[in-house]
């Protein structure tokens, strides 16, 4: 069971949520979704609205199910769920069934699908999608040491709309 907080109330510290608990990012509806680990991302105040942005390269298939709705959700999984990331950060919805190999059950009772073993739930709108391009380096290292391939990450910046932490 899930209750809803105001993202003022998150008690974890985002650095850390993202650095080292990592989350997912899911997108898509009832028909069809995909997730992926996130370890990239923001939590803050971007024009007026509390935001989330997260950073995605061009070759995840999670793209595409980012690109048809209208919002995504990103969650984090208590520690001894670790192990989804394993799959979920280095294997492709498009070759395996990512969700049943995780054995994670979708929730789909906000805008988008989230997971009831989700300890924290962040349902958010796109506001605005941008990619890096190498002529926004000023520290042109961060290319050669994270884009060899020139596989820049598309952003998307998303609202927050609701904030859902699971109940004890």
């Amino acid at each position: 069971m899930f209750k809803e907080i105001s993202v003022m109330e998150i008690k974890e510290n985002a650095v850390d949520l993202l650095d080292s608990q990592w989350g997912l990012v899911t997108a898509g509806d009832e028909n069809a979704l995909n997730t992926m680990t996130v370890s990239w991302g923001a939590l803050g105040e971007l024009w007026n609205y509390d935001m989330v942005t997260i950073y995605i390269r061009p070759q995840r298939y999670t793209i595409k199910f980012l690109e048809e709705q209208d919002y995504f959700t990103l969650s984090f999984y208590p520690e001894d769920m670790k192990k989804i990331h394993s799959v979920c950060g280095s294997k492709s919805g498009r070759d395996i069934d990512k969700i049943n190999a995780c054995s994670l059950t979708p929730v789909f009772d906000e805008k988008a699908p989230y997971f009831d073993e989700a300890k924290l739930v962040i349902v958010c709108r796109k506001v605005a999608k941008g990619k890096f391009e190498p002529e926004q380096f000023i520290d042109k290292s961060v290319i050669s040491a994270q884009y060899p391939t020139s596989d820049f990450h598309y952003i998307y910046y998303g609202a927050v709309e609701k904030v859902l932490i699971k109940e004890k």
